[in-house]
C-alpha cells in the first residue's frame, strides 16, 4: 500500500513539475523581443506557414515556434503592412500584428508596356529607383517579358523596389490563376510550357489592337494560319523589347534574323512580347470560329478582316488608296 501512495507521489510530483515547465516555457518565450525586419510588406496569404516565411523574409527574428503560437492567435489577412513599432512581448506582436495595415495608393499597369516601360511608370508614381525596380523585375522573371498582368493593383508607396515588385508578381500570379480556374475549359492546370504558349498568343493579339472586340477574331486568324501550315507574318510580333513601338518596315523585316520575326520563321515567337490584359488572354484562350487568314487597318483606326488574299489585296488598296499593288511588297497582316 505504501509503495502505491509512494508511487501516485512521484507521479504527481513529476506532473506538477511539468506542468510548471509548460507554463514558465511560454511566459519566458513571450519576453524573447521580435527582431524588427522591413516597417512595410506584403502578405500574399493568410496561411500560418506563408505569414511566418514573409516575417522571415523581410528580417525578422520569427521561428517554427511562432508558428505553433499562431495557432492561439487570429491570423493577419493577405495585405500591405506598416509595422511602426515591434511591442516587447512577443505574443502582443502576433496579436496586434492584423492592425497594423499599411496605407495603400493605386497604380496602374498598362497593356503593350515592356518590362522597362513598365517598371520607369511605376517609379515615376512611386518616386523609387528605376533601375532598382527593373533589376527586380528581371531577377523575379520568368519570361523576361509579360510575367504581371495589366490593370489596377494597390501598392504601399512606403515599400521598397523588391518589396513593390514582389507583390506585384505575386498578385498577379494569384489573379492569373483565378483566371485559368475560371476561364480555361482544358487543361484545367496547364503546365509551364502551355502557360508559356498561352501568354505569347496573348501578347500577339495585344501588339496588334487594344480593341477588345477585334481580339477574339485576330486570335481566330492566329489559330486558322497556324493550323494551315502559314507563317503568321504579323508586324506585332517584331515590336519586342527596345523595338517595342517601332514602325516594322520592309527593310527591318529583311534584316532582322531573330525568332521574333514571323515572316521568315514559322510558329510562334519564344517568349511573349508585353503586359498583357485579361481581355487579351480571354480572346487567346477563347478565339472566335471564323475563316479569316488576314487583316489589315483600316482609314477608321480598325481592322478589316479577310478568308482569302484576294479581299486582303483590296483591303490593303482601300487603306493606302492605291489602284495598282506590288504583291511582293506587300504585308500579310
Amino acid at each position: 500500500m505504501k509503495r502505491i501512495i509512494r508511487t501516485k507521489y512521484y507521479i504527481l510530483r513529476f506532473l506538477s513539475k511539468l506542468f510548471i515547465v509548460l507554463l514558465l516555457v511560454p511566459l519566458a518565450y513571450n519576453y524573447i523581443p521580435v527582431k524588427k525586419g522591413k516597417s512595410t510588406f506584403y502578405l500574399a496569404s493568410s496561411d500560418i506557414d506563408s505569414v511566418i516565411q514573409t516575417l522571415h523574409e523581410n528580417g525578422y527574428g520569427v521561428s517554427k515556434i511562432d508558428a505553433l503560437m499562431l495557432h492561439y492567435f487570429k491570423t493577419p489577412p493577405k495585405g500591405w503592412y506598416h509595422i511602426r513599432k515591434v511591442p516587447k512581448e512577443r505574443f502582443s506582436f502576433f496579436k496586434h500584428l492584423e492592425t497594423q495595415k499599411a496605407k495603400t495608393i493605386r497604380v496602374k499597369l498598362y497593356a503593350g508596356e515592356t518590362s522597362d516601360e513598365l517598371t520607369k511608370r511605376l517609379a515615376q508614381n512611386l518616386k523609387l529607383s528605376h533601375e532598382k525596380l527593373l533589376e527586380e523585375y528581371r531577377r523575379q522573371t520568368k519570361y523576361l517579358e509579360g510575367d504581371i498582368l495589366a490593370g489596377y493593383y494597390r501598392v504601399a508607396p512606403k515599400a521598397d523596389e523588391r518589396t513593390i515588385m514582389t507583390a506585384l508578381y505575386s498578385i498577379s500570379k494569384e489573379r492569373l490563376k483565378h483566371f485559368i480556374d475560371t476561364k480555361c475549359d482544358n487543361p484545367k492546370n496547364p503546365n509551364e510550357l502551355e502557360l508559356k504558349v498561352l501568354l505569347i498568343f496573348a501578347s500577339i493579339i495585344q501588339k496588334e489592337t487594344n480593341d477588345k472586340r477585334e481580339m477574339r477574331l485576330i486570335s481566330s486568324v492566329i489559330e486558322n494560319r497556324l493550323n494551315k501550315g502559314m507563317k503568321l507574318q504579323m508586324d506585332g510580333t517584331l515590336n519586342y523589347g527596345k523595338f517595342s513601338h517601332k514602325p516594322v518596315t520592309p527593310k527591318r523585316i529583311r534584316k532582322d534574323r531573330s525568332y521574333y520575326n514571323t515572316y521568315i520563321y514559322g510558329g510562334i515567337p519564344p517568349a511573349p512580347l508585353c503586359t498583357i490584359s485579361l481581355a487579351a488572354l480571354d480572346a487567346a484562350i477563347h478565339p472566335k470560329k471564323t475563316n479569316y487568314l488576314y487583316f489589315m487597318l483600316n482609314k477608321h483606326g480598325k481592322h478589316d478582316f479577310a478568308s482569302s488574299y484576294k479581299q486582303h489585296i483590296k483591303n490593303i488598296r482601300a487603306f493606302r488608296g492605291k489602284k495598282k499593288l506590288d504583291n511582293n511588297s506587300s504585308r500579310k497582316n
